[in-house]
C-alpha cells in the first residue's frame, strides 16, 4: 500500500472516530511528533524573525565572505 493510500485510509479513519479519548491521543501524538521536529513555538518563530528584521534594518548583517571567514575561527 503506497503512502498516499495509506494517508487517505487514516483520514477516513479519523472522520468516523467516536471515541474522544483516543482522538486526544493521536492529536497529542502528533503535536509532540511536530515540536521535535520544530522546537519553537510559533511565537517564538515570530519573535526570532522580527529580531532578523530590526538587525537587518539597523544594518547588524555580514556578507556571506565575512561569515565564513567568522567560521573558520570556531
Amino acid at each position: 500500500m503506497d503512502l498516499q493510500t495509506r494517508k487517505l485510509d487514516l483520514i477516513e479513519y479519523l472522520l468516523h472516530l467516536t471515541d474522544e479519548k483516543l482522538f486526544d491521543k493521536i492529536e497529542s501524538v502528533i503535536k509532540s511528533e511536530n515540536n521535535i521536529n520544530n522546537p519553537f513555538t510559533e511565537e517564538e518563530m515570530m519573535a526570532r524573525a522580527e529580531k532578523a528584521n530590526e538587525d537587518y534594518a539597523a544594518g547588524r548583517t555580514m556578507t556571506l565572505e565575512q561569515l565564513e571567514a567568522e567560521v573558520k575561527n570556531w
